[in-house]
């Protein structure tokens, strides 16, 4: 067991990780949800819904990190600029500060992490209004996050899985592999937690659902000093065991210059697929410079000359049929280039040492 040494330690180590991020870039795109039925999460909601949106369009949930907003995590990663060009939905829950300090989703509190319960049933009452008021097709609906929006990801995809066909979680953590704060810390250091083989229960275990189980699309910097990459690992194997997919069946390819490893089912369709993106920090890797101008980089939000954003949607094939797809080179070893990502979580933002701002500034206390 830690010392109250050690943990007063990675404590402090973790707050110095956190990059204050601005709430601006807020350009008006999003419009507050309004009222969607029962909240006892206690959360914000927006929406984005491009002019002459047809019946039966995806909706895309995107959940934010913490010390941002919804509007400042759109901006970033580009989300409503790639729903107008390619006419879906999005829905953003926002966190409250009066939750959570740091703006941080409570991914790891079982009272707001389980289905029927807080955070939760508050994302899963705005989806169900999303759906009914812009005639959403129900059988395209998807959710993505960073962080602990990336851990409560997994949290919506496993107590609600039935609603949705697939999500993304970058930079974040399995499902329900941490309930207390000493858990949530050893978690995000990519130590202890559940064995291999019991990481797919946990999930089963959440619902009645029985499957069909969404897709999967896992992106994590190699060099993340916050959520250690082990955790992409653990979520691929949480969720290979729902697919009845084995870790030799994953097939190695390079993407624009980075490894992605996808598995697929018995009828050649992918369900899961991982991006380990070299040299990258704590973030969402986008390329703002690039040929499709994804996104713009701030904190968290980090140039690694990759979209995640335009991949990821086009992993659930909700982008437009003639959108070009850059080639992808098969072969046994991918070829990994050097990110020009600075490791932005690592940077001191001074707060105070004590252990209740610790774990604030951690997410994992209210």
């Amino acid at each position: 067991m830690r010392g109250l040494a050690d943990t007063v330690s990675r404590l402090s180590a973790m707050t110095r990780a956190r990059v204050a991020q601005s709430p601006g870039g807020n350009d008006g795109r999003l419009a507050p949800l309004g009222p969607f039925g029962a909240n006892p999460g206690a959360l914000d909601a927006l929406a984005y819904v491009p002019e002459g949106l047809k019946p039966g369009a995806p909706l895309v949930v995107v959940l934010h990190g913490c010390t941002q907003n919804a509007a400042g995590y759109d901006h970033g990663s580009g989300w409503s600029r790639l729903a107008e060009q390619h006419g879906f939905a999005l829905l953003f829950p926002e966190q409250r500060r009066a939750n959570n300090p740091n703006l941080c989703f409570n991914w790891f509190s079982p009272k707001d992490a389980r289905r029927g319960r807080g955070e939760a049933m508050s994302i899963h009452q705005m989806v169900a209004h999303m759906v009914k008021l812009h005639r959403i097709d129900e059988a395209r609906v998807f959710v993505t996050g960073l962080s602990a929006g990336g851990a409560m990801t997994s949290v919506m995809l496993a107590a609600y899985p039935e609603v949705f066909a697939g999500g993304a979680v970058i930079a974040g953590l399995p499902f329900a592999t941490a309930n207390t704060v000493p858990e949530a810390l050893d978690r995000m250091r990519g130590q202890g937690g559940p064995a291999n083989d019991k990481l797919a229960g946990l999930v089963t275990r959440a619902s009645d659902h029985r499957g069909p189980w969404p897709t999967l699309s896992v992106w994590h910097g190699t060099s993340d000093a916050t959520v250690d990459v082990a955790n992409a690992d653990a979520i691929v194997d949480q969720w290979r065991a729902l697919h009845r997919v084995a870790a030799e069946q994953g097939r190695l390819q390079t993407v624009d210059g980075y490894p992605r490893e996808v598995w697929t089912d018995p009828s050649g369709r992918e369900v899961i697929e991982k991006f380990e993106i070299k040299g990258m920090g704590h973030g969402t890797p986008l390329d703002p410079r690039g040929s499709e101008k994804c996104g713009t980089a701030g904190p968290y939000m980090l140039d690694a000359q990759i979209c995640s954003t335009s991949h990821i949607a086009r992993f659930w094939g909700i982008l437009d049929a003639n959108a070009a797809r850059k080639p992808v080179r098969e072969e046994a070893e991918a070829r990994v280039r050097p990110s020009p990502v600075a490791e932005t979580a690592r940077n001191d933002d001074g707060v105070g040492k004590v252990i209740d701002d610790a774990l604030r500034a951690a997410g994992l206390m209210r």
